[in-house]
């Protein structure tokens, strides 16, 4: 019986071959979700879950996600992108579609910490990460055998500031076809904006402060020079503002005087770690929507 490595588990699960997703932003207007639903009706669509938001019924913006499943998914979802055409065009619809059985492909990227880059792996390996990890990329070798071992591709690309240059070119060739989403698992270098025109609300990082926040370098550091009562960590996507890109997660820890700062950092590892899962689940699902520097999650 032939086996299949790892980092290619099966990309479709049986309930999900004919199971599509939509996410939609517009103007807020009456009669929205009646002609979406309606026309997904005339297509033979059956809603499986629907979530909604308006940030002002009175002239806002409107934000929705549908879930579907439809018969012969491969030969009917174009025909159904071709025709709601005509309903975007009436709302001024911002909208995509994807297929729920094609699982987004993350490159991960990764410096000497691993907690951010473990969790990731445990929950890809357990099924509770609906994504293919493509590879892993890091500016130390240190990590090759622990991701090796789990059957994915690693690649050591050196960073200095006399190579940075060329070290992201390499990595733009590495990821380039073969990536969907960028995660930055405590990848401790600064991504150009070179890098980030490709990847346009594709790269997720996670941040060890609960942003705004002790922006920039040593955020534990400044925490406890500060004296918090509270610690966080931040998932966003990443931007040409350090650290200033649309928040996906947050979550924060109470600590006290007593902790120092390699306290805080003990502490903190926890909440990344979850933190930057939950944030890279999310988009791989296709339950974000970003509207200038904010996101909507469903």
């Amino acid at each position: 019986m032939q086996s299949t490595p790892l980092h290619q588990q099966p990309s479709q699960r049986p309930d999900k071959r004919n199971r599509a997703r939509m996410l939609i932003s517009c103007p807020d207007r009456s009669g929205i979700v009646a002609a979406v639903s309606h026309f997904l009706y005339e297509h033979g669509a059956n809603i499986i879950q629907s979530d909604q938001y308006s940030m002002d019924p009175g002239g806002g913006m409107f934000f929705i996600r549908f879930e579907f499943d439809l018969n012969d998914l491969e030969k009917e979802l174009p025909v159904l992108q071709e025709d709601f055409g005509r309903v975007a065009d009436r709302f001024s619809m911002k909208w995509s579609t994807f297929r729920a059985s094609r699982k987004k492909r993350l490159a991960v990227f990764v410096s000497k910490e691993d907690h951010c880059l473990l969790e990731l792996l445990w929950q890809w390996q357990a099924g509770d990460l609906d994504a293919d990890i493509a590879m892993v990329i890091s500016n130390h070798p240190d990590m090759r055998e622990l991701v090796e071992s789990f059957g994915i591709p690693y690649h050591h690309v050196p960073v200095t500031s006399d190579t940075k240059a060329e070290a992201e070119k390499k990595q733009l060739e590495l990821v380039s076809d073969k990536a969907d989403l960028i995660v930055l698992a405590r990848y401790m270098q600064i991504i150009s904006p070179k890098f980030i025109e490709q990847f346009p609300n594709r790269i997720i990082n996670i941040h060890h402060s609960f942003l705004p926040a002790f922006v920039g370098g040593k955020p534990y550091a400044q925490a406890y020079q500060r004296g918090v009562k509270i610690i966080g960590a931040t998932a966003h996507y990443v931007t040409e503002e350090l650290d200033g890109g649309p928040i996906i997660e947050q979550d924060v820890q109470r600590v006290s005087h007593r902790d120092n700062v390699d306290d805080l950092k003990r502490i903190g590892r926890t909440i990344e770690r979850v933190v930057l899962a939950r944030a890279v689940k999310w988009h791989a699902e296709d339950r974000i929507l970003v509207h200038n520097n904010k996101t909507v999650v469903f």
